[in-house]
């Protein structure tokens, strides 16, 4: 599966905020029972960027025929660029993920997934976001 869409996130306790694009590839390694999901974020606000890189291990729950639920956490990768100087951090993400299905066939849907991040690097920066946009069944 795959996801395109577009991502927010602000720095708790009372940091900026920030938005960019969001790209990801969803498989499902074993059936009802785990979904591994890798991709790419990008962030931006005045003056700084950020791209994560994160690999996600979901548990799915089926809600009906339209729509489902995951929760899951895994690592992540933080390159950030913030006036003229680049850092690089590894962190832990948590995430919720909710998708839906208009269609019997599922082949096109949307996704809702809010998220905490904590970076294990200098700062030990934390963030919440949200994630949202496309699916698209790869099949």
């Amino acid at each position: 599966m795959l996801e395109l869409g577009g991502a927010a996130a602000w720095g708790v306790p009372g940091g900026g905020s920030s938005g960019g694009p969001a790209v990801a590839v969803e498989v499902t390694p074993i059936e009802n029972w785990l979904e591994l999901e890798g991709g790419v974020t990008g962030l931006f606000a005045k003056g700084s960027s950020e791209w994560d890189t994160d690999l996600v291990f979901k548990k799915p729950w089926t809600l009906s025929r339209k729509a489902e639920f995951m929760a899951g956490i895994g690592p992540e990768w933080v390159h950030t660029g913030q006036n003229g100087a680049t850092s690089n951090a590894i962190a832990g993400e948590a995430v919720l993920d909710f998708m839906f299905w208009p269609a019997k066939r599922r082949r096109f849907g949307w996704y809702f997934e809010p998220a905490y991040d904590y970076s294990f690097g200098h700062g030990h920066e934390q963030s919440v976001g949200v994630t949202g946009g496309l699916l698209i069944a790869i099949r």
